[in-house]
C-alpha cells in the first residue's frame, strides 16, 4: 500500500476494538493486507493528515501502520477481528 493511496476508514466497531487493545497494551497478532504477519503490542491510535494509524511496539521499537493496511488482528481476550472498511 502506497502512502499516496486514498485512505479507507475502517468500521467503527473494529476501531473500538483496536482502541481497547491500546488501552490495555495487548499483544496482538496482526495480519497486514500485504501478507505480513507479526505479534506486536498495541500502543496508541492517532490521526495524521486525515489518515488513522496504529502505533505498536515490535521487538522493543515503535512502528506505525495505517489502519486500512490491517487485514485482521487477534488476541485471546477479544478473539479474531477481520477489519472491514466503510
Amino acid at each position: 500500500m502506497s502512502i499516496n493511496d486514498t485512505y479507507q476508514p475502517i468500521n467503527c466497531d473494529d476501531y473500538d476494538n483496536l482502541e481497547l487493545a491500546c488501552q490495555h497494551h495487548l499483544l496482538l497478532q496482526l495480519t497486514l493486507r500485504n501478507g505480513e504477519s507479526l505479534k506486536a503490542e498495541a500502543a496508541d491510535l492517532f490521526l495524521r493528515k486525515k489518515v488513522e494509524y496504529l502505533l505498536y511496539k515490535y521487538h522493543g521499537e515503535q512502528h506505525e501502520v495505517r489502519l486500512d493496511a490491517i487485514e485482521s488482528f487477534s488476541h485471546p481476550e477479544i478473539g479474531t477481528i477481520t477489519i472491514t472498511q466503510n
